[in-house]
């Protein structure tokens, strides 16, 4: 198949690769560009453990501290194993989402443990400090970047969507879904999806790119990575 990928650069260049791999022509198209945010403020102390939500927030953390002995709870498997490849020993990953993330911290600490740090972008998904705040916990959130939305198709996707050239779009966030149906309306391009599949990581991205009709909506059963490429 022809797929556009429109993850940020590095996780769209990890993910082309494998989708190569299966044989799979790609475009990758990032509809998000990472700025890491000087935090000179950045407190781990007290900390009983991090709350890492991102594969970028692993990034941009190992950029501005040395400190490898706190333990990791990530989001997922993919945020995990970027933790343990920045030199994190004590990793644990959840089912994929906050929710599973919050179900994970209260099954590994008590809120006596002491503060959890959540490392995150300047734009976030759900209320983890909510939901853990209710039970007690303290969560002290730590903003080390951002992520700017692009402003403008590439021309090689334009082209390729003008075409029919495109099979399926991968999304991963709402926040990208909606940039990129924004992009392809001023483009004019909005119909190009009655022929092409939109491939989601939840509902919430498939509602996000709603503006226009996709030939197919495919959902992953859980926001995990694996399981929206098994959809392919």
């Amino acid at each position: 198949m022809h797929l556009i990928v429109t993850r940020p650069a590095a996780e769209s260049e990890a993910l082309a690769r494998q989708l190569r791999d299966l044989g799979h022509q790609v475009l990758i198209e990032p509809m998000l560009t990472i700025r890491p945010i000087e935090a000179p403020d950045l407190d781990l102390g007290g900390a009983a453990a991090l709350l890492l939500t991102s594969a970028n927030g692993v990034r941009a953390l190992a950029q501005q501290t040395e400190r490898r002995d706190l333990p990791v709870l990530a989001v997922g498997a993919a945020t995990a194993a970027a933790a343990r490849e920045a030199g994190f020993a004590d990793v644990a990953a959840a089912g994929g989402d906050v929710v599973a993330l919050a179900v994970l911290v209260r099954q590994r600490l008590k809120p006596e443990d002491g503060v959890l740090v959540h490392v995150a972008g300047s734009a976030v998904a759900g209320d983890l400090a909510g939901d853990l705040g209710a039970d007690g916990y303290q969560v002290r959130r730590c903003v080390l970047y951002g992520a700017e939305t692009s402003t403008r198709l590439s021309a090689p996707c334009r082209q390729a969507l003008a075409a029919g050239e495109v099979d399926g779009i991968l999304f991963f966030s709402p926040r990208s879904a909606a940039t990129f149906v924004k992009l392809l309306l001023c483009d004019g391009l909005g119909e190009a999806c009655r022929e092409v599949d939109l491939y989601g990581l939840s509902t919430a991205v498939a509602e996000a790119a709603s503006k226009v009709t996709w030939r197919r909506q495919n959902i992953a059963a859980m926001p995990r990575q694996d399981e929206l490429l098994a959809l392919l």
